[in-house]
């Protein structure tokens, strides 16, 4: 960690402008750092990143070989599990040297008999998408959709050139290879056929990216001519398209954080009238999978951690859903998926994801089955399964040791059969490695799980280095998932660790509503408990712990290097949420008003605000010392503007009192590049390199062991 001289930081001039709310005056001297398109701005960014470089030359030689290690874990050459639909097998496979995968079918003779992907290529391949081809020269691509019509005649793709996430469409004739319309511009997310394959249905973003339009195009005419079908005027309120397993009816689904509204349309009547579920009313959530003539429902409306209930599919009220089964203690319902003789139902138990099945009967619904799994930390869910009448079920299935595995449950006996397992090259021996559970003791004696994975022959001695990583927001769970790139760190002896804290939903949805409003310290105070039980039970050295987080878990990680920064020797802030209070107080900015139901609405509630304002990491920093600090953002990132880390960082530099050359304090900005980071699996590889060199040399774990 040692250099032998240290580069002048930028220091970003300061400009002073005036907030003032609830007799609240507030002198914010680095906003002006807000405008992506000012050449100054623009200027700072590029001096940011060649500081960042050079304080990390020296890293160099361990980021070509991290990235060497990943790659030479990964087979680059592979194949999807082919997925029957209609008279074709569908799948994806990568090419050695290639960014991006390649979308492709080909013939289904028999579909019992899946094809032989072995030698890495089926016979009669017909090409899709080659998304290496698509991206062209761009820096940056990304798709928004790629769906095939009914008859599988055509394909409609979306495309992102720059990671706005604002999409292009594409419509092909799949038979000849003609594009038959590519006049549409600036969607959202998803597109979705009518059943004979004459119109597309698709979304638009309103200035605040957030998708308020669902329009109908005939295929081949003038997009002048495309019918508003619904605007959503409610602010909170998002909008997403899709369609039944059968295709038979197309889902138009609303929601906020809090409330939905679901509307249906007979796909064969693409120029019909929608009918709505049930009327939205404030608190009812609920999902809706139609099948044939009736439809599944998962919903709150009598508990809040959710129930399954069916109904009529032309039913137009919550009072005609019939139960099927209620959630007990310690589950949470969160999903449904229908099939000719069998429903699945997706759902949270003991912190933990999990698959049942309900046997569909002439007389009402059999005993449920749930998928059991003999690793007591894993995940589990529902692979791509598009047809109705499917005799067994895709189930993917992976832990932090044990590598994404395609099953397949023959639903008749119960019969399973591994289709692939993600192919780790190398000689990879999942019994070199250990998972367990822990529990640490957060405010007012909540006990929160807290996963821990580590090469076998660490033991809790207080010697290792440490990495925790946490998210906790948005009800979103940080389930256990097996990386690759992971493996570099736990080959260098580093504990990896992470916290499933409040505001996530690993324990269901009081879990989710402890942890956001006014309750949105307890997320950080969790996280601080994680950390100490990491340090009080030995699995990492005072002084070798990093913490990491991305987004929402940006937010948590500057909170916690505020409250606690003596816990921690480097934290990384991925695109981080940390001038959460600046922007919360600007519904112009893209997602503010749909982000009141999670955090508050500080423009209105004073109580709101002070929360906020005593948590937002921008607002909080002090004259102390810190961790060493390193902020990535990309420039055209439309959930977390560039310009909150720019902020925190210019802050950071202006007031702790680091040691600059052994805790440095540094901005690294993709210029292009949207809230994901760079796209391309290779050059995602190099960003993960480069950001884990940082951390690895700030744990002083830079060697295999």
């Amino acid at each position: 960690m040692s250099q032998t001289s240290q580069p002048a930081p930028p220091v970003a001039p300061i400009r002073e402008q005036i907030r003032e709310h609830h007799g609240d005056r507030v002198v914010d001297p680095y906003e002006w750092l807000r405008d992506g398109e000012d050449p100054e701005v623009i200027a700072h960014l590029e001096a940011e990143n060649a500081y960042a470089e050079a304080m990390t030359a020296h890293l160099a030689p361990l980021r070509a070989r991290l990235f060497a290690e990943i790659k030479a874990r990964v087979q680059e050459s592979d194949l999807s599990v082919p997925v029957a639909s209609g008279p074709w097998w569908y799948y994806t496979r990568t090419i050695e040297g290639q960014q991006y995968a390649v979308h492709a079918r080909s013939p289904l003779t028999d579909r019992a008999s899946r094809p032989d992907v072995s030698g890495g290529v089926i016979a009669d391949e017909q090409v899709l998408l080659d998304g290496n081809l698509a991206a062209g020269d761009s820096e940056f691509f990304a798709l928004g959709a790629l769906t095939v019509s009914h008859d599988h005649r055509l394909m409609a793709h979306a495309t992102d050139h720059t990671g706005d996430e604002r999409f292009a469409l594409t419509i092909t004739d799949l038979g000849t290879g003609a594009v038959l319309d590519d006049a549409i511009r600036d969607i959202g997310y998803g597109v979705e056929f009518s059943r004979a394959g004459t119109h597309v249905f698709y979304t638009r973003l309103d200035d605040a990216w957030r998708p308020h339009q669902l329009w109908r195009h005939r295929i081949g005419s003038d997009p002048a001519e495309d019918v508003l079908v619904h605007q959503e005027d409610d602010e909170r309120f998002w909008m997403g398209i899709g369609s039944s397993r059968d295709e038979r009816w197309l889902v138009h689904s609303l929601g906020s954080k809090t409330t939905s509204e679901v509307r249906l349309l007979d796909s064969a009547s693409p120029e019909g009238q929608w009918h709505v579920v049930s009327p939205r009313q404030e608190g009812l959530e609920y999902d809706v999978e139609p099948a044939g003539d009736r439809m599944f429902i998962v919903h709150n409306r009598d508990n809040v951690e959710s129930d399954l209930a069916w109904a009529p599919v032309t039913s137009r009220s919550s009072e005609d859903w019939r139960p099927v089964l209620a959630s007990p203690p310690g589950e949470r319902f969160l999903g449904v998926d229908a099939f000719d003789d069998w429903v699945v139902l997706s759902l949270r138990t003991a912190g933990q994801t999990a698959l049942r099945l309900i046997p569909l009967q002439d007389n009402g619904f059999g005993a449920p089955v749930d998928l059991a799994f003999d690793e007591p930390i894993h995940s589990v869910g529902l692979g791509d399964n598009p047809e109705p009448d499917q005799g067994s079920l895709l189930v993917s299935y992976e832990s932090y040791v044990t590598p994404r595995t395609v099953l397949e449950v023959d639903l008749a006996t119960g019969a399973r059969t591994v289709l692939k397992q993600q192919p780790v090259l190398g000689g990879y021996d999942p019994g070199d490695y250990r998972q367990v559970r822990a529990w640490a003791r957060s405010t007012g004696g909540v006990q929160v799980p807290v996963s821990i994975v580590h090469r076998a022959d660490i033991v809790p001695d207080g010697s290792a280095p440490g990495l925790l990583t946490a998210y906790g927001a948005y009800e979103v769970s940080s389930d256990p998932y097996f990386s690759v790139a992971r493996l570099s760190l736990l080959d260098r002896g580093v504990v990896f660790a992470v916290a499933h804290v409040r505001g996530g939903g690993e324990m269901g949805r009081h879990w989710y509503d402890d942890g956001k409003l006014l309750a949105k310290p307890h997320t950080f105070e969790d996280t601080i408990a994680a950390a100490r039980l990491l340090h009080d039970e030995g699995w990492v050295a005072p002084d070798r712990l990093g913490l990491e987080g991305g987004s929402a878990g940006g937010l948590l990680v500057g909170a916690v290097a505020n409250l606690a920064p003596e816990l921690f020797r480097v934290v990384h802030g991925a695109v981080p949420f940390v001038d959460a209070l600046t922007t919360i107080l600007r519904p112009d900015l893209p997602l503010t008003v749909g982000e009141w139901e999670e955090w508050g609405n500080p423009l209105e509630d004073p109580e709101v605000y002070a929360c906020m304002k005593g948590y937002t990491p921008y607002e909080n920093v002090a004259a102390r010392d810190y961790p060493a600090i390193l902020a990535t953002t990309s420039l055209h990132d439309t959930r977390v503007f560039f310009t909150e880390p720019a902020k925190w960082v210019a802050r950071l530099r202006a007031t702790v009192t680091n040691d600059p050359l052994t805790r440095p304090i540094l901005l690294r900005t993709e210029m292009a590049a949207g809230h994901g980071g760079r796209s391309g699996r290779y050059a995602a590889w190099e960003q993960i390199a480069w950001e884990w060199a940082f951390v690895l040399d700030q744990l002083d774990a830079t060697s295999l062991s």
